[in-house]
């Protein structure tokens, strides 16, 4: 019998070993530097070296993770992690996932995985009721935004093109179909064009308005001309959370236009749209629920760990209909209260990413996750507070959610964001906005305060060479 499991003796000293790893890393993420300094020989050591004819152990396995692994690794819950909208996980997501691999269910059809099927079930249906989805409402647990909108995108193609799309596909169409977002979309939209064969010549970039939200006039104009020059409108793709600014495009109107002109409306909220949990921002979406399909991330608010994206349809038969395809050696017996989540996605083989965000929620409750959103806001806001304070510094767009953009004035931002970097205090990202080059800090951690702003901005005027403490009157 082959030795692939563990000793007891094995099992108890690996939960000790595991157990302090997990302790050191949730107690102290701000002594590591955000950043690593790059330990090259290590790094082409874990690349080259053969893999043992006889294992090394789990003792061993623990000191190479600690020696190469970890000091080679980006500080993701680190305060001062700034650049992406890129959470650490919560506190229960290790133990989550360490049960979600031991039971290795395979999330596709329900008889490989009833309570994964009812969990995940759970999870949508709890993510539905955030925005107000009707009961027809449904989806299925992706890795991504870009998942999301790739299957969102597949399914308006299919509810949308013509009767016999299923068969024939874009190569049967009469004219060619014609997708818009706004300038400020997510690439993932253009990539999903490029994936399912619509092409880059049929996405529309719609110019936004002074909020950097896509202007309806605009899009209604662009709509009318390639249905006037024998093109096929079929799809709007709305952004609930730009990335460079968090801007938000106004839901209701685009709704309003989309269900006159038989658009298929879909908003990506793979940033933005767990903001519902703030009472403040709350009312700017829930329009979402008007959307015929939504992309959501719980990786990012709800600080599940890699990979949890959610893709939500208003009916979810549209889901069936894309992507229902019978065989055989599949077939299993229909239950009302089990779900074959194989007929929602494009997956076969699936792992059990609800759970990790079902025992978030068991463990913290909801508050706690309402408390930590409001928490990014408030740091955003008094980040913006202190740049529009300062002489020196120059805010760039409105601070709609937690991204703010600015720039050091009179300086190389894109010199000074690498110094920031290289020494190790934080990790911010550029952005340009309208021709200016600048800097961008999304605030998506729990874990940073006042403190983590004012070292920043502190640090990058000190790194510009400009004077310290001088603030506009």
């Amino acid at each position: 019998m082959p030795g692939l499991n563990l000793s007891d003796s094995e099992i108890a000293g690996g939960g000790e070993l595991l157990t302090a790893f997990l302790r050191e890393l949730e107690q102290s993420p701000a002594t590591r530097p955000v950043f690593p300094k790059l330990d090259r020989p290590a790094l082409s050591k874990l690349l080259e070296q053969p893999f043992p004819e006889d294992g090394i152990g789990i003792d061993r396995l623990f000191q190479e993770i600690a020696s190469e692994v970890v000091p080679n690794s980006t500080a993701i819950a680190h305060p001062r992690f700034l650049a992406y909208v890129l959470p650490p996980p919560n506190g229960i997501a290790p133990f989550a996932e360490a049960i979600a691999a031991a039971l290795n269910q395979n999330c596709n059809f329900w008889q490989l995985s009833p309570a994964a099927s009812v969990i995940e079930r759970s999870v949508l249906a709890w993510l539905a009721g955030l925005f107000g989805f009707p009961e027809s409402a449904g989806g299925i647990l992706t890795s991504g935004g870009s998942m999301a909108t790739l299957i969102a995108l597949a399914t308006a193609l299919r509810d949308r093109g013509r009767e016999d799309f299923e068969r024939q596909g874009l190569q049967g169409q009469a004219s060619p179909l014609v997708v818009y977002a706004s300038a400020e979309a997510h690439r993932s939209v253009e990539k999903a064009a490029v994936i399912l064969g619509i092409g880059l010549d049929h996405v529309r970039k719609i110019a936004v308005d002074g909020q950097f939200r896509m202007r309806v006039d605009l899009l209604a104009e662009a709509v009318r001309e390639d249905r006037e020059s024998g093109r096929t409108p079929f799809c709007v793709v709305a952004t609930a959370g730009t990335v460079n600014t968090g801007a938000i495009d106004p839901i209701d109107a685009l709704a309003d236009f989309c269900g006159r002109e038989s658009l298929w409306l879909h908003v990506d909220g793979a940033y933005g749209a767990l903001y519902v949990l703030s009472g403040e921002i709350r009312p700017q979406l829930l329009p979402c629920a008007r959307a015929d399909s939504m992309a959501i991330d719980p990786h990012k608010l709800l600080f599940a760990p890699l990979e949890a994206g959610c893709i939500l349809v208003r009916d979810r038969e549209n889901l069936r209909r894309a992507f229902r395809y019978a065989a055989s050696y599949l077939t299993v017996e229909e239950d009302p209260l089990l779900t074959n989540f194989l007929d929602y996605g494009p997956q076969l083989s699936r792992n059990f990413k609800a759970f990790k965000i079902w025992c978030a929620l068991r463990v913290f409750g909801v508050r706690a996750f309402v408390e930590a959103v409001e928490h990014t806001l408030e740091i955003a806001r008094y980040m913006a507070q202190r740049v529009e304070a300062d002489q020196y510094l120059e805010l760039l767009a409105p601070v709609t959610l937690s991204a703010v953009c600015f720039r050091v004035r009179h300086a190389d931002n894109r010199r000074i964001l690498a110094r920031l970097v290289e020494e190790g205090t934080a990790i911010l990202g550029p952005v340009g906005i309208r021709g200016t080059l600048g800097i961008r800090a999304c605030v998506a951690n729990y874990r940073t305060g006042r403190a983590d702003v004012d070292l920043i901005l502190d640090r990058l005027r000190a790194l510009s060479s400009l004077p310290l403490g001088t603030t506009a009157t």
